[in-house]
């Protein structure tokens, strides 16, 4: 089942893609992350530009964010307070990265800086993450030591406090106000809902419950990618409608069945399978850097639109 995609120029099947979709909304409804870390590499995979599976897949992140948040909100999951600070902070980072992402792709390197990029962040947080995750995991096989919910440190006496009554905390703004800003930036550059970094940073820098960091990550995913999307097909013209359909179909039905199975497995369980995939990622797009192309020259002509 080929499809033509106008604004890549080329074909892909479309029955693959449908699944490609359900398994990412599959795991942004599990996780409470957005699944962009995975549905840019995987459209780089089966050959979809860079530029346009950045610019394309954020649409995607849309429609499964509100499936799974809807799920969440059922659950009562939601820290909706805590989604709209961490959204002002995102919405200035999505401008922010769109008009980077704009200066990159005239001067041709964008292509390099995602593949980079992704190499970079998914590498550290996705070692890290299974680091904690793994050590948590053999904690609790040994014992179940009863913890405090966050341990405090200099980034609560920071100023400007608020109280978010949903996740039982007070402290300041700014903290999650900044990391919707770094989100924001990873949207707009890399294509991706920024969930796996924003589950850890809410959990283990906010002090968020954890059954309470999905459902709100997902959230302020919804608006910040909502804007990246507009921005991006504005300014850079990195939006294939086709391509963004297909997606959208089977990210909304695999988040539901998501959100299901998150209720199977625990904090930690979750963690470490999350932790899995992003490293497994990683190491395949630095495979990808190294590994000479079949091709080692190719003659590209500009086609004016």
């Amino acid at each position: 089942m080929q499809v033509y995609l106008p604004i890549a120029e080329m074909s892909v099947n479309g029955l693959l893609v449908l699944i490609m979709g359900g398994v990412v909304g599959f795991l942004s409804g599990m996780f409470g992350v957005g699944g962009g870390f995975l549905m840019t590499p995987l459209l780089i995979f089966i050959g979809v530009p860079p530029a346009i599976a950045v610019g394309t897949q954020a649409n995607q992140l849309v429609a499964a964010s509100v499936s799974g948040v809807l799920a969440h909100w059922r659950r009562k999951n939601v820290d909706v307070k805590m989604g709209l600070v961490m959204l002002v902070g995102g919405a200035f980072g999505t401008a922010l990265g769109v008009w980077i992402f704009g200066i990159l792709q005239e001067l041709g390197q964008i292509d390099l800086v995602i593949a980079l990029s992704y190499v970079l962040f998914l590498g550290v947080i996705g070692g890290l993450m299974l680091i904690e995750s793994v050590g948590a995991l053999l904690r609790g096989r040994k014992a179940a030591v009863r913890r405090k919910l966050h341990k405090h440190t200099w980034l609560h006496g920071l100023p400007f406090k608020m109280r978010f009554h949903r996740s039982r905390l007070f402290i300041s703004a700014l903290l999650p106000g900044g990391i919707g800003f770094v989100g924001g930036l990873l949207v707009a550059i890399m294509g991706i809902g920024g969930g796996f970094l924003l589950v850890p940073a809410m959990i283990y820098l906010l002090g968020m419950p954890t059954a309470m960091v999905a459902g709100t990550s997902l959230f302020q995913i919804i608006f910040t990618t909502a804007i990246a999307t507009f921005l991006q097909a504005a300014a850079n013209n990195t939006v294939d409608v086709m391509l963004a359909l297909l997606l959208l179909v089977g990210g909304v039905i695999g988040a539901q069945f998501g959100t299901k199975a998150s209720g199977y497995l625990r904090g930690e369980q979750a963690r470490a399978l999350l932790a899995l995939l992003v490293v497994a990622v990683a190491l395949r797009l630095a495979f990808d850097l190294v590994v000479p192309p079949p091709n080692l020259y190719s003659i590209t002509v500009p086609v004016d639109r």
